[in-house]
């Protein structure tokens, strides 16, 4: 067998990302999704398709944040870890699959195949996710009624309720920042730069509070590129154990649906059992899950 050849497309060679099947309805995943054709990248076989790549990132970032769409045939394992291996991106792979991938077999095997070629490529799980999206037809959640929301200009706030958020906390990403030795401060930064990346207003962050002032917690309603989402909701940690996190996800749905949002999207780690009730409670059904692997760590 001869070894894959491996392309990176641009406007006339980007057809040939459509060259191979979508058992995974990754093109309906993607369908508000702009991929630049320079981030795309196809290995061939004998002159047939064989494994794709699609890198993502926002309209002004210079470098791909991710890579969020990746198909291997069966059997090409080697070749979509080359694919991979040999990108100059070596960034979070994010794989977006059917709620229901696990109970097809053949869904299985395809979602198995690019796991597969993953970690030949030395690509590491990091998280298994629920994506969620509310619409208007399923009814706002109900607001208990138990805090009082307010913006502020100042960032510190935000950051340093972040700081104590993330102390504790069950986001497999969040953990990843801090690494082995728990840098919460480097986490919260990294969370903040990201609320700043949001292309939505600055003045949408809200603190919520009790009644007599004592902070509980912030939530983030949001624009991503592809549309309005629930960018975070947090809760402080001597405030949990009372469902607050309800509450704020409530406030968040109708501060987006007050603003014309036609759909939230959401997510929340499979594992993160307190957050994907709260999701269920508010009435945001799952629609999708999404794998996320790490890449390789750069040699010394």
């Amino acid at each position: 067998m001869t070894d894959p050849v491996i392309r990176t497309l641009d406007e006339r060679t980007v057809h040939l990302f459509d060259a191979l099947p979508d058992p995974l309805g990754a093109a309906d995943t993607h369908i508000r999704t702009v991929h630049r054709p320079a981030w795309k990248r196809v290995a061939l076989r004998e002159g047939r398709v064989v494994a794709r790549g699609a890198w993502w990132g926002g309209p002004d970032d210079t470098e791909p944040l991710n890579l969020n769409w990746f198909d291997v045939a069966e059997g090409e394992e080697a070749a979509g870890a080359a694919l991979l291996r040999t990108a100059p991106w070596q960034v979070e792979l994010e794989l977006t699959l059917p709620s229901d991938w696990r109970e097809h077999p053949a869904r299985r095997a395809a979602v198995e195949t690019r796991f597969a070629a993953a970690e030949q490529a030395g690509y590491e799980h990091l998280a298994d996710r629920y994506l969620y999206r509310w619409t208007p037809d399923l009814g706002l959640p109900e607001r208990p009624g138990r805090l009082v929301f307010r913006g502020t200009p100042d960032d510190a706030v935000f950051l340093d309720a972040l700081r104590r958020i993330q102390s504790g906390t069950l986001d497999a990403h969040a953990r990843r920042a801090m690494g082995e030795t728990g840098d919460v401060d480097r986490a919260a930064r990294e969370e903040l730069e990201f609320f700043h990346w949001l292309p939505s207003p600055r003045e949408w962050w809200q603190v919520a509070y009790t009644p007599g002032g004592e902070p509980v917690g912030i939530h983030i309603p949001a624009h991503n590129p592809s549309g309005p989402c629930v960018g975070f909701i947090g809760v402080l940690p001597e405030r949990r154990g009372h469902g607050y996190a309800y509450d704020l996800l409530a406030e968040c749905t109708h501060f987006l649906a007050a603003r014309g949002a036609g759909f939230i999207a959401a997510a929340t780690d499979r594992g993160n059992v307190p957050m994907a009730a709260n999701f269920h409670r508010a009435g945001y059904p799952v629609t999708k899950e999404r794998v996320n692997f790490t890449p390789p760590s750069p040699r010394p």
